[in-house]
């Protein structure tokens, strides 16, 4: 991961505020009218440089220095988290795809198992950038998909935005042209499809090539039409690579590195091994020696303690600690790890992956279009 300061996907939507009637914020984006920050989900840099003539626009655009980093792990909920309050996951607690629940013996899914127990305001208490752009008196709209307006989700990341629906890519940039038509506005829109193309099809696939040009089509005429004084940004929350059957790797064909593990966490390409609680010390490194001899030439093995002492995840607040498994084994070859004694074992029908700490995973776009434009 980059040094500490390394521009980060976290300054984004802050620099996109302070450039409303400002700037010189992060990034020293110009002052605008309205700025919108369009998040493209698995658009990393390699995969939309390795495409470019699949998106003539957008990779036109970018400079070779239009390049930055999202967080750890490489992942949608922890990235967007981030995105979305300015803060490291360490500070949002959003830590993860799925993570520890300590409190209640389990592991919960960071985009989809919000329930009695884990209250979206509770369990990610700061204020998010739109918020802030509340109290600065900026309207602030995000701009999604139908099924996430109301999702736990969305309730822990987007609090202070006004939520606007659209099915469809050409639906969320013609609502996005609407907010802007009513008054000067921060807008984030959101672009699901191609990362959920990638786990279904691969990001190498047709079907990712096809909605790739739907997205570079919409941008360049979205940037055409929107009025003047606007900043555009775009970028994502993490890249993909594609895995494919024969490199995945079964973590319960070796009975020594699941012996003492309580739950799996992360997900295939960032696995969080939470073990026992009646563990003692001297058995946990044993276990984590075991991990590093079995898979350290394909992974990046640590225990929690010391990628919180690496700073992986920024400042980790006390409260999220317990959020960070035991062991993490973060992939760093083209596998992805698996456990077959899972009751569902659908996850292994995904192609494109991500989740750690590859230079495909964590190299993200961030072009500057509109007012934001480089000279």
């Amino acid at each position: 991961m980059p040094a500490d300061g390394a521009p980060r996907l976290t300054g984004v939507l802050p620099a996109a505020l302070a450039s409303i009637g400002g700037g010189a914020g992060p990034f020293d984006l110009p002052a605008v009218e309205s700025a919108v920050v369009v998040l493209v989900d698995g658009l990393g840099a390699h995969n939309l440089r390795a495409r470019a003539g699949h998106a003539r626009f957008l990779a036109g655009r970018m400079a070779k220095r239009d390049v930055i980093r999202t967080v750890f792990p490489s992942t949608t909920a922890a990235a967007i988290g981030s995105f979305a309050t300015g803060l490291m996951p360490g500070a949002h607690g959003l830590m993860g795809f799925r993570v520890p629940d300590r409190a209640h013996d389990r592991v919960v899914n960071q985009l989809s198992g919000w329930d009695g127990r884990m209250v979206p305001e509770a369990w990610q208490p700061h204020p998010t950038v739109f918020d802030h752009a509340g109290e600065r008196g900026v309207r602030a709209v995000a701009v999604g998909g139908t099924r996430y307006a109301t999702s736990g989700f969305t309730r822990a990341v987007l609090r202070g935005a006004e939520y606007r629906a659209g099915a469809k890519i050409p639906d969320r940039f013609a609502e996005a042209l609407r907010v802007l038509d009513e008054g000067p506005a921060l807008v984030y829109l959101y672009v699901s499809e191609l990362d959920q193309i990638a786990h279904a099809h691969g990001w190498e696939s047709d079907r990712w090539l096809a909605a790739l040009e739907v997205l570079d089509a919409e941008l360049a005429a979205f940037e055409q039409r929107m009025p003047r004084g606007t900043g555009l940004l775009v970028t994502a929350d993490h890249g993909v690579i594609d895995v494919p059957p024969h490199r995945h790797v079964f973590i319960d064909a070796d009975p020594a590195l699941v012996d003492g593990v309580r739950h799996v966490a992360g997900e295939p390409r960032c696995l969080g091994l939470v073990l026992e609680d009646g563990l003692d010390d001297d058995a946990r490194a044993v276990l984590l020696e075991r991990w590093r001899a079995a898979e350290g030439e394909r992974a990046w093995v640590m225990s929690g303690d010391e990628a919180i002492a690496a700073g992986l995840y920024g400042d980790v607040e006390p409260a999220n600690v317990d959020r960070v498994a035991d062991i993490l084994v973060a992939a760093r070859a083209g596998v992805a790890y698996y456990d077959r004694r899972e009751p569902d074992r659908r996850g292994e029908d995904m192609v494109g992956q991500h989740g750690s700490l590859t230079d495909e995973e964590t190299r993200i776009p961030l072009v500057r279009l509109g007012a934001y434009a480089r000279d």
